[in-house]
């Protein structure tokens, strides 16, 4: 309808309940779904100030990862603004948990992330890993690796309405049991819980500003991160606003990416 504002914040408070994925509705009733990548790669890439144009309901799955939007991005190159760079800092640790899922911000000199997975499924499994997200190390580490379901989530996206140009093995890793849909295979031994941790920097990205704090994420999704969020904003004494001076921009995702980087895992 034309007489609606279609322009959507990027912002935790606008984000509504979606199976899977990480959907914003404004005040308008106008929605966009599936934004957790797209945001990944602003934030992985330091892109801090951004109008994204898109025509409709869902953000292009393209390959399931971020890869293709931090290449786009670092193709085109990116504009220093004489604007300093405002970020959160971590002052308290804040958890939030759902039975066995848990997810915290705790304090930290720049942004990590920890996560751990555990799946029935043979072909996942139990996974672990730690990185400090500063400089290139999105690029590098995390942003290739790709939407992984299980056969059941599927069916479940499609009959929502999302991911109806998903295809197994090309846009998303597929797992059931032991058997694995991938394409040409796996890009990383520990695919999936490199996405989960791409996801997570894309919801931790909806906080307004980089996150200098670790975040840990036991069996953790989208519902779950921005609840954190939530929670974080709830309580003034755990965070505050800073302008970062250079040292601490240093340090922050995204400065410094080059080529190179995305070609370490392209």
């Amino acid at each position: 309808m034309v007489d609606r504002d279609a322009l959507i914040p990027a912002r935790w408070d606008i984000v509504v309940p979606s199976p899977l994925c990480t959907k914003l509705i404004n005040d308008d009733g106008v929605e966009l779904s599936t934004v957790e990548h797209i945001m990944a790669a602003l934030a992985g890439c330091g892109i801090h100030n951004a109008l994204i144009e898109i025509n409709g309901p869902e953000v292009p799955v393209l390959d399931g990862s971020a890869a293709p939007y931090v290449a786009a991005f670092i193709a085109r190159g990116f504009r220093q603004l004489r604007a300093p760079v405002r970020a959160i800092q971590i002052l308290e640790t804040v958890t939030v948990q759902e039975g066995d899922a848990r997810a915290s911000l705790s304090p930290a000199d720049t942004l990590e992330i920890e996560f751990h997975i555990e799946f029935d499924d043979a072909a996942i499994g139990r996974q672990d890993k730690h990185l400090t997200l500063a400089n290139g190390a999105f690029v590098r580490e995390l942003c290739d690796s790709r939407t992984f379901c299980r056969r059941a989530d599927v069916e479940t996206m499609q009959a929502n309405g999302l991911a109806l140009g998903g295809v197994p093995g090309e846009n998303a890793v597929v797992f059931d049991g032991h058997q694995v849909e991938s394409g040409a295979g796996l890009r990383h031994s520990d695919e999936p819980v490199r996405h989960k941790m791409l996801d997570a920097l894309g919801d931790l990205a909806l906080a307004g500003g980089p996150i200098l704090g670790r975040y840990a994420g036991h069996r953790a999704g989208h519902a779950l991160t921005n609840k954190l969020l939530r929670a974080l904003f709830a309580q003034p004494t755990a965070y505050r606003m800073i302008t970062c001076d250079p040292q601490v921009s240093q340090q922050l995702p995204g400065v410094g990416v080059k080529p190179s980087d995305l070609r370490a895992v392209a």
